[in-house]
């Protein structure tokens, strides 16, 4: 088990594997793809992307993890692959392995040391504050696990008597590109660097590199060094069992870059659960970090160091008020009330996008909004059918539709969509329901030439039918690794484009990645419903999800309890619709009888609806056949009035139903 943790863990590591590994392309995570070259042509668009903890190239198809990855990039043999991948990210895969992490280093770190003047590389530090700190310098420095590493000269930094950073010490134009990656590199454990100050009580400096703390500590400050912005949650396990860290005062001075940024807030969030003083001041001014600061002007460096240090309490009563203005301007409804009325006034120019259900749009209160649909039911009643039927109806009417596929390919959804175009032709013309086409009839070429010129020519414009909408239809189909991450990831990418916001249709729930391997089938669900819910309200868009009941529900009536898998659903959701078979639940219905039925008798039951009525059915005759869905002309629900139909098409249809073999 904890062998299974230990893989699964070493997978979510991807992401920085590859942006140490691969060269970046124009698309957020996407890059160029070591299988088959795309991204390398003018265009930069590289086709391999990498999601939590995995990767696909949409170009060769080639999907697989970091172990895969590492495989193709480096020639690790299969059977070694995950053993390096272990010790080139500190995590142990046996009890052999947390023994080897054990060990002490400190009469290595003594030989090193003797040899520090035999280099250069002190990076503006003076040799008395490397001496301090036992820094070294090894000329033929292999890493200790490693046999694929080739010896390089290493500057020798102590983390702890069993850690140490091995930075590189030559010319970045003296390496070889295929040892650029792996110019720093940690043997043992993690551990902060100069934790031990922190039994003192002092005013510290928190930043990234060990570079960057000696920097500081050299001018007369005191520091610590993170090694990594990773490795937040290990300074805070220091201070926690330390305990002085409330008497203590800190400032958080990370590097200039995004990064660093975005680990700022994490590290404030620390201290502020802690209610642990700190101020957020970076002596390096417009320099990457402390340490190129240092080298390129030492006494400016000092002095913005000593100002951090000499003017602690009025930075940390500054940012404290800072943080009290963006509480309030987050939290405050005096202040968001403004917000709320300006949105009323854009509400004026928000349109509802009517899902093309007449019936189903009165209950919605004219049609889809800002928030999260799910539409459940057991195999074989057509919810993908319906959704898609939806998306094909929303697009008609301008509405730009993303669609996650996680099952049927591309081409079959519109196949689809076609076959429901030859049909909804044939009615529109009172013609021969015979010469509709299903999506198999749609797919199979060989049967083309069979057909008579009616059929072709009802194919034709069936297909230029779907052409028309088809430039507001966009389809994202899954591999088996798709997330419920990957999904917001693409959303954002869809909208960062420069089209409009999407309407967004997954299918299907139960078929995502789960977010944790560990969890629950339970708490992955949660996971899922409450961010596809955080992306609605985030980008002020409907998401509509589809989910399948177990067979339990089969021959009962739909009700929230066939959602119950997931509390979230029940009470996240913003519309939850059922579809079930007409007269489930009776004494004598019999379910296999009812989906036998051509049409199959649907009805949508309106669970949750919160901010409109619930508890109503819609009727629909499902021509599964042919992938539509009609609404019956007697609506079971208190609309005030009874739907009707332009045209009679169950009267159509069933009249044509005994001339169906050539379909």
């Amino acid at each position: 088990m904890e062998y299974e943790k230990t893989i699964q863990e070493l997978k979510g590591y991807i992401k920085n594997y590859a942006k140490e590994i691969l060269t970046k392309s124009k698309g957020k995570d996407q890059y160029e793809c070591i299988f088959c070259g795309s991204g390398t042509g003018p265009n930069g668009t590289g086709a391999l992307t990498v999601y939590e903890n995995s990767f696909y190239c949409f170009s060769c198809r080639k999907s697989g993890d970091i172990f895969d990855l590492i495989q193709q990039a480096e020639g690790i043999p299969q059977n070694q692959v995950i053993q390096y991948a272990a010790q080139k990210y500190g995590i142990h895969t046996d009890q052999k392995a947390k023994r080897e992490e054990n060990t002490d280093y400190l009469s290595f770190y003594r030989e090193c040391n003797k040899h520090l003047q035999d280099t250069d590389y002190h990076r503006g530090i003076s040799i008395d504050t490397l001496n301090r700190f036992l820094v070294g310098y090894a000329e033929q420095w292999q890493h200790p696990k490693s046999p694929y590493s080739p010896p390089t000269p290493r500057l020798i930094i102590p983390t702890s008597r069993t850690s140490y950073l091995a930075r590189d010490t030559r010319k970045p134009d003296e390496i070889p590109q295929n040892q650029r990656n792996y110019t720093k590199s940690k043997v043992g454990n993690v551990h902060i660097f100069n934790e031990k100050a922190l039994n003192d009580l002092s005013v510290f400096y928190i930043v990234e590199g060990e570079l960057d703390a000696l920097s500081i500590i050299d001018v007369g400050g005191n520091a610590v060094g993170l090694g990594s912005i990773s490795n937040i949650n290990s300074f805070f396990e220091v201070t926690d069992r330390i305990g002085k860290a409330r008497q203590q005062k800190f400032i958080i001075a990370l590097d200039n870059d995004n990064a660093g940024e975005k680990a700022v807030f994490s590290l404030s969030d620390g201290f502020n659960m802690r209610n642990i003083d700190y101020c957020i001041y970076n002596p390096c001014g417009n320099y990457k970090d402390s340490n190129e600061s240092l080298m390129n002007d030492r006494e400016e460096f000092k002095k913005a160091v000593q100002y951090g240090i000499d003017n602690i309490d009025s930075l940390i009563d500054e940012c404290k008020r800072q943080r009290s203005v963006e509480y309030d301007q987050k939290y405050c409804a005096e202040i968001l009330f403004e917000d709320f009325i300006n949105g009323i006034a854009d509400s004026v120019n928000t349109e509802v996008i009517p899902t093309g259900f007449k019936a189903l749009d009165n209950v919605l209160d004219g049609g889809l909004y800002e928030g999260l649909y799910v539409i459940g039911a057991i195999s074989s009643l057509g919810k993908t059918t319906f959704a898609l039927q939806m998306a094909d109806q929303i697009a008609e009417q301008g509405h730009e539709v993303l669609i996650f596929s996680l099952e049927m390919s591309r081409n079959e959804l519109m196949a689809k969509s076609v076959s429901r175009n030859t049909l909804k032709r044939v009615i529109s013309a009172n013609g021969e329901v015979i010469n509709a086409k299903t999506t198999r009839g749609i797919l199979a070429g060989k049967r083309y030439a069979h057909y008579s010129q009616i059929e072709k020519e009802l194919i034709k414009g069936a297909m230029n039918d779907y052409q028309s909408i088809s430039k507001n239809i966009y389809i994202r189909e899954g591999m088996g690794d798709v997330t419920v991450d990957t999904i917001v990831e693409q959303v954002r990418e869809h909208i960062s484009t420069g089209k409009k916001t999407p309407v967004v249709i997954v299918d299907y729930l139960q078929i995502l990645l789960p977010h944790h391997n560990g969890g629950t089938d339970k708490s992955n669900t949660d996971y899922a419903i409450l961010n596809f819910k955080r992306l609605s309200r985030d980008y002020k868009i409907p998401v509509i999800v589809i989910s399948s009941f177990n067979r339990e529900n089969y021959s009962n009536r739909v009700s929230m309890q066939a959602f119950k898998e997931s509390g979230a659903i029940e009470y996240s959701t913003d519309v939850l619709i059922g579809l079930q078979l007409m007269g489930v639940g009776n004494k004598n219905f019999d379910v296999d009888t009812a989906k036998s039925k051509n049409p199959r008798e649907v009805e949508a039951v309106i669970l949750k609806n919160r901010n409109g009525r619930t508890g109503g059915k819609i009727g629909y005759n499902f021509y599964a056949m042919f992938n539509y869905f009609s609404e019956t002309e007697e609506i079971n629900i208190d609309l005030g009035s009874k739907a009707t139909k332009s045209k009679n098409i169950e009267l159509i249809l069933k009249n044509n139903f005994s001339d169906m073999d050539r379909l």
